[in-house]
């Protein structure tokens, strides 16, 4: 068994798939699931795990050059918008409704289970290289 890094067997395998440019989704609970791309479903309770959580999961493992969120979250989620600014450099803003939309191009979905609004951000994969 992995002694580090991500434990989730179905997480961990969806991650080694990606490739450059890949999108990937990191939404709240609420955000609804696209068909399409491959959905690694996290939610256990109402915030566990946090979307700060995952974020940060999945920021250890992948190289990430571009992101992309809810122009709605720096006024309904202020403290998902501070994660954001902080974890993201360069971080884009689309409508709510773009941003659901965009997620039907994902590679992979990582649902969280975060229960607070507008806690959604598209990554776009990068190359270690």
């Amino acid at each position: 068994m992995k002694k580090t890094g991500i434990l989730n067997r179905h997480l961990a395998g969806a991650l080694a798939e990606l490739g450059h440019g890949d999108l990937v989704l990191v939404c709240d609970a609420g955000m609804p699931v696209p068909d399409g791309p491959r959905v690694v479903d996290l939610a256990f309770r109402a915030g566990i795990p946090s979307f700060a959580d995952v974020l940060d999961g999945l920021l250890d493992e992948l190289v990430i050059e571009g992101a992309t969120a809810a122009s709605e979250v720096t006024e309904a989620n202020p403290e998902a918008a501070h994660l954001l600014a902080q974890r993201l450099r360069g971080l884009d803003f689309i409508t709510h409704d773009e941003l659901k939309a965009r997620s039907a191009t994902a590679r992979l979905v990582v649902r969280t289970g975060e229960a607070r609004p507008y806690a959604n951000v598209l990554l776009r994969c990068g190359v270690f290289f």
